[in-house]
């Protein structure tokens, strides 16, 4: 792997803050991934449980194809190197809901190698390294004074989860700042939906992500990290991530020393909480797996699965910078989700007006889905529609301002773009006459502002600017207004 780029580090009263991720991707199989038995959230506690899941004896597991094709195409997706040949290991640890006694897993050779994921935070590139990704299965659920189970402290093991495939996707830890880490974990979340991995619902722990924070001195070794586990929203992971900043510096100054523990959020509290001391690989006492034989992974198979995949969302956003001629930054936002992107592009084709499209989608687009809180394939407002509204601009039938106005009636409903602007009246007074006609008047008008214009003040022009706009009602042409009367001034 390559040596890490430099970050600029945004320190938080004095120390540096270093984040490193682990994230578990639920696959989007049908099966589990060593067992038959269904993937389904929400069924009856236990009913998806085979022989294997429950590792009953003589049970043995078989892998399941389309797990390890979904690795392939996330090891594509980030520009990973996928190995030839991978192991799976026997991690011993003991919990309730982990029938056998060990989870499945990779260690030493995992199936994904390497890669990155690259991001904007604000106008500025990030990329955060990856080490690995690696299958294994999930474990159960324990379940503590359900109401299923009668409640009265009682708890109850539900084995349905026992066996579901994940893809652990592990970082370098090069994150410098919750904004970055956020700004990853969306970025990874959008890869994964986006090639069909994962169906990213965090709620329903399809998507889980495990911080790993520490803080240090600018220049110092690095501190001794806590886990941040099972962070299932954007939101608790920026509340979760930033309190256990502030709680490891008051430790350090307060003459403490960092113990290595994993630690959960508590959302009502706003606060992380020790959960126990952290293991190290040793502690899990890894070891291959005699049941499973080694992953073995043509290129045939890799150049099989990478001609059926969807174009990736960087492929896509380096087409668009190429065909479009925009912005890297303009392209990489309007690649956030497959539909954001068609919709884009269907918008610039029928205008024209590439860069117009792209401005008009990451601005009003964009703040009334953020307002009215709904996904950009649910928007109410047709790309040609868009479209037909961006070319009313263009040929100056009506100003940025009236566009909005335009934009509003289509958003509550209304189709047509012409017959918007015709019953709202708002087409653009174009005629050079009628505006020099305006124009005169003003001037007339306005002896003061001309004589301070003359002696060199801007303020005086934008003042007269907008007074020929009043008297116009907001309907002449700003740009030509502009001209008229810098050249009658001048």
């Amino acid at each position: 792997m390559s040596a890490p780029a430099a970050r600029a580090s945004l320190l938080v009263n004095g120390y540096e803050v270093v984040i490193g991720f682990e994230t578990h991707a639920q696959l989007s199989t049908a099966s589990k991934i060593f067992s038959r038995s269904a993937v389904a959230f929400g069924a009856e506690p236990n009913v998806h449980a085979s022989p294997v899941d429950l590792a009953l004896p003589g049970a043995l597991p078989v892998m399941n194809k389309g797990a390890v094709e979904r690795a392939i195409q996330l090891g594509l997706a980030v520009n990973a190197h996928v190995a030839e040949k991978s192991v799976f290991a026997r991690k011993n640890y003991f919990y309730p809901d982990l029938p056998k006694g060990y989870q499945i897993s990779q260690f030493e050779i995992p199936v994904v190698q390497g890669g990155e994921v690259s991001f904007f935070l604000g106008d500025e590139k990030k990329t955060v390294r990856l080490v690995r990704a690696h299958l294994e299965e999930d474990a159960g659920k324990s379940l503590h004074e359900d109401a299923a189970l009668g409640g009265g402290g009682q708890s109850g093991i539900d084995l349905n989860r026992a066996g579901t495939p994940l893809l652990e996707i592990v970082t370098e830890p090069d994150i410098r700042s919750t904004a970055e880490a956020v700004a990853y974990a969306k970025e990874l979340h959008k890869i994964v939906t986006w090639i069909g991995i994962c169906d990213g619902n965090m709620q329903e722990g399809s998507f889980r992500c495990d911080a790993n924070v520490s803080v240090r001195k600018p220049g110092a070794p690095l501190g001794t990290r806590r886990e941040i586990k099972n962070l299932n929203s954007f939101k608790f992971m920026q509340q979760a991530i930033d309190y256990e900043i502030r709680w490891q510096i008051e430790q350090i100054e307060d003459g403490h020393a960092i113990q290595q523990a994993t630690v959960l959020f508590d959302p009502d509290t706003g606060e992380t909480r020790a959960m126990r001391t952290k293991e190290d690989a040793a502690d899990y006492r890894y070891f291959p797996d005699p049941d499973l034989p080694p992953l073995v992974i043509s290129r045939d198979w890799v150049d099989r699965v990478r001609s059926e995949m969807a174009e990736l969302p960087r492929v896509m956003a380096e087409r668009f910078v190429r065909d479009y001629g925009l912005p890297e930054y303009d392209a990489t936002t309007l690649t956030q989700s497959q539909a954001m992107a068609a919709y884009f592009e269907v918008t610039a084709k029928a205008s024209g007006q590439a860069k117009l499209a792209s401005n008009w989608i990451m601005g009003e687009v964009a703040r009334r889905l953020n307002q009215d809180d709904i996904d950009f394939d649910a928007i109410p407002v047709a790309s040609a529609q868009l479209a037909a509204l961006i070319g009313r601009i263009v040929d100056n039938t009506i100003s940025n301002n009236a566009a909005k106005q335009v934009f509003d009636a289509l958003w509550q409903g209304e189709c047509e773009v012409d017959a918007i602007i015709e019953a709202k009246g708002l087409k653009q007074m174009n005629d050079t006459g009628a505006l020099e006609s305006i124009i005169d008047e003003v001037l007339a008008g306005n002896a003061d502002n001309i004589a301070q214009y003359k002696a060199g003040k801007d303020k005086a022009f934008n003042a007269l600017v907008g007074q020929v706009m009043k008297a116009s009602k907001g309907k002449a042409n700003p740009a030509q207004v502009n001209a008229l009367l810098k050249a009658k001034l001048d």
